[in-house]
């Protein structure tokens, strides 16, 4: 921890912090801040609105926990090796993101501090990803590295092809590597064959050795083994969180010790094709024109123990992963789809949220027990919303609708953000072929079990907080300043006004969406919204939910899935003394918080943030492969499709009722030149002022469709449907196919998920 500065006491002006941050040897948060400058009381108030400040202005960025100078890098972060420079290495953030203004910082690699053998650290060379303490000094900016990370298979996952000379190589899988890599040891991979390989030196013509083969890169399982190791997903369970599951699902359950709740037509709303279920709820009328109402969650705490080999293991991999074909647990599925899992008929543990709701939809009292409950039907959504449509449903979901409606009631009057996105929906048939990719419906269904969740959500939070008890929160923060003056500027550039003067609250996003009746012009300004928001994470620090305008929100409901809501069950085992011991067991005794878990709760909400978001970008470039090899049969038609988002290189579309998202590169909008207006989202002709914006509805020809890295491609076409000509193309390439070195794109004549493999351009 610093120690407090030689300075009168007072509040310290933004330069000063700022030079804090900078000469700070340690990651500089909130904290650490309040204890250098002696803050203490409303001071550290006034301190939190002045960092506030700050971020708006641009000055510095960063968490609560760790600030950096604005366009600089943090104290301590993961970066990747990218060239050597006259014998320096030069790095620059892992996470940098390819559409971020302005170009990424370049550190210069430098032999961490210290004296004998340990200090110099790991051999490093190109392409490498370290951890390493950041310093920024009058020269530029240094690196000191802390460790080695393991190596992504990012450009090293590919299909081998063989040239006309005989020559092997690796066609990437990863939309964002351009070049085939030389492999100088096929082992037995043959070509067609997915493979992952592996450098065999610092220079690109060494070449890469074939470590694994894969297989048929258009097996129907193959996707998501892409995306599984290109994302480092950890998907082998050791032996010994396997051996500890086996005994943990044998633990004894106890109605002595437990509510009973058996008696109760609680029921579990699921997918048609969920893997486990997580939730499970009940409600009836309590005579006063309120309902009293029963969230009941999995008590995966009771199973998994804190210190545990299969606590670890959760820890490790954050959240389970879903994929069309398969998932990727959290927990073995001995747990994760059998004896955690709420299945109708069987006994099992729960963590019972009891709620109270007035006939204003809002929860005036909750309790939390550990009970024993039997779930009397599991219902896909569909047929729930089936039975309650036909007017004459079961009594226990007529009493569910009941309350639900209080609780939407209570809903509205709170204005959450309201954004319609889709959901893309990949059914597979019973051999694992594309059947369907559609847009999920949105049914009441949803909406009403999503209610339930967010009411015992809440809950569960405030329950922690009134007793004072570590809590992990579910964060959303209020967009920042600068987002909000893009947003502005934006929409001024439709003749639309966003005052940065009044409280931004979702509902004023709302009112500005529901304004609108051009469904072209609606969708336009939702994107633009969307962008504005910032990302949900995880923290033991309170920041509200701006999106679900809640001022205190956790995650309770999906333990089985996600370890955010283990730590929440174990915190509310120990506020509300729920502890069941099980002395005879070889797993450990305690179900609550651990010294380890309340030592490092910062850290592992940062991990397990880090994971989730890990996921969502697996699940995405599945969903891609999944959707472009659909689509491979379909190069050369037209489609209506929405502009998503405008870059100077070109502009993203989606067709529209499909998702399919992909690329018209602006070399392919005819012979003009076209400017790019980042303010207004735009791409503009500079002779005809032809313009190109987000939201924008237009009809493209799809020219491209690569199912290995999901990537599609777009041309506009003229009144006649006709692709309209590229700039820069000789007459005697009109006539060609796709230009590509190497790779796999999808042809006309290809089958629906079977793709035509183009040859290796020398």
């Amino acid at each position: 921890m610093p120690k407090p500065l030689k300075r009168a006491p007072g509040m310290p002006t933004a330069a000063e912090v700022l030079e804090f941050i900078q000469s700070s040897d340690s990651p500089a948060g909130k904290r650490e801040i309040a204890k250098a400058f002696g803050l203490k009381g409303q001071e550290k108030i006034k301190l939190k609105a002045l960092l506030k400040d700050m971020a708006e202005e641009g000055l510095i960025d960063g968490k609560k926990t760790a600030y950096h100078r604005m366009g600089g890098v943090p104290k301590v972060t993961v970066l990747r090796i990218i060239e050597v420079d006259e014998g320096d290495l030069i790095a620059i953030p892992d996470n940098w993101a390819e559409d971020a203004p302005g170009k990424p910082p370049r550190l210069t690699i430098r032999e961490p501090r210290g004296k004998g053998p340990k200090a110099r650290g790991p051999a490093l060379r190109r392409g490498d990803r370290v951890l390493a303490r950041t310093e920024e000094t009058e020269s530029g900016w240094f690196a000191f590295p802390m460790k080695k990370l393991p190596a992504r298979t990012e450009g090293l996952m590919g299909v081998v092809e063989i040239d006309g000379s005989g020559k092997a190589w690796l066609a990437p899988i990863d939309k964002r590597v351009r070049q085939s890599a030389r492999i100088a040891e096929v082992g037995e991979a043959e070509e067609g064959q997915l493979v992952i390989a592996e450098r065999l030196g610092r220079s690109e013509r060494a070449g890469v050795r074939v470590v694994e083969v894969i297989g048929d890169p258009l097996a129907p399982k193959s996707f998501s083994l892409i995306a599984i190791a290109k994302h480092g997903i950890p998907h082998i369970f050791p032996d010994s969180a396997i051996s500890e599951a086996k005994v943990a699902a044998k633990l004894p359950l106890s109605a002595e010790k437990r509510e009973d709740l058996r008696h109760l037509p609680i029921v579990a709303i699921d997918p048609a094709d969920a893997r486990d279920h997580d939730d499970a709820i009940w409600a009836e009328p309590d005579g006063e024109g309120g309902f009293n109402a029963l969230v009941a969650i999995a008590d995966v705490s009771f199973y998994v123990r804190p210190g545990s080999a299969l606590d670890r293991e959760a820890r490790n991999r954050g959240n389970s992963v879903y994929f069309p074909d398969r998932v990727v647990p959290m927990l073995p599925e001995v747990l994760s789809a059998d004896v955690c899992s709420l299945k109708q008929g069987e006994d099992r543990a729960a963590m019972a949220c009891h709620l109270r709701i007035n006939a204003a939809g809002k929860v005036t009292k909750f309790r939390f027990t550990r009970a024993l409950v039997r779930i009397a039907h599991n219902i896909a959504y569909e047929d729930a919303q089936g039975l309650v449509d036909s007017g004459n449903p079961p009594e226990y979901l007529a009493h569910l609708w009941e309350a639900w409606r209080a609780l939407a009631a209570a809903r509205a009057a709170r204005d959450p953000l309201d954004l319609d996105l889709p959901e893309r929906r990949v059914v597979l048939d019973d051999k694992g072929q594309i059947a369907e990719v559609a847009i999920r419906e949105r049914l009441d269904a949803h909406r009403g079990v999503e209610d339930f969740m967010i009411a015992a959500n809440v809950a569960a939070a405030m329950a922690l907080e009134a007793k004072t008890a570590p809590v992990v929160y579910r964060v959303h923060e209020t967009p920042q300043r600068e987002k909000l003056i893009a947003l502005r500027d934006y929409l001024a550039t439709m003749g639309k006004k966003l005052s940065l003067g009044q409280v931004i609250t979702p509902g004023l996003f709302n009112r500005m969406l529901k304004d609108i009746t051009d469904e072209a012009e609606k969708a336009q300004v939702m994107e633009a919204v969307l962008r504005s928001q910032m990302q949900a994470y995880y923290g033991p620090a309170n920041a509200g939910h701006f999106g679900l305008a809640l001022a205190s929100y956790a995650h309770f409901t999906s333990p089985i899935r996600r370890y955010a809501d283990l730590l929440v069950h174990r915190a509310l085992v120990d506020a509300y003394k729920l502890e069941q011991p099980q002395p005879d067991s070889a797993l450990p005794a305690t179900s609550g918080l651990s010294e380890r878990d309340r030592a490092s709760l910062q850290q592992v909400s940062d991990a397990i943030s880090q994971t989730e978001r890990r996921a969502m970008e697996a699940e995405r470039d599945t969903i891609d492969r999944y959707v472009a090899a659909w689509l491979s049969s379909r190069v050369g038609e037209v489609f209506d499709t929405r502009i998503t988002g405008v870059q100077s290189f070109g502009f993203f579309v989606t067709i529209v009722g499909l998702g399919g998202d992909g690329l018209v590169p602006v070399s392919t909008l005819g012979a003009e030149r076209f400017r790019h207006d980042e303010a207004a989202q735009a791409l503009v002709g500079t002779d005809s002022g032809t313009t190109y914006a987000a939201g924008d509805r237009l009809k493209l020809k799809l020219a491209e469709a690569n199912a290995l890295t999901g990537a599609l491609k777009f041309v506009p076409v003229d009144s006649n449907g006709q692709a309209i000509e590229p700039r820069g193309v000789r007459p005697d390439e009109r006539s060609k196919g796709p230009r590509k070195v190497g790779g796999y794109i999808a042809g006309k004549r290809g089958r629906p998920g079977n793709i035509r493999h183009q040859g290796r351009r020398k």
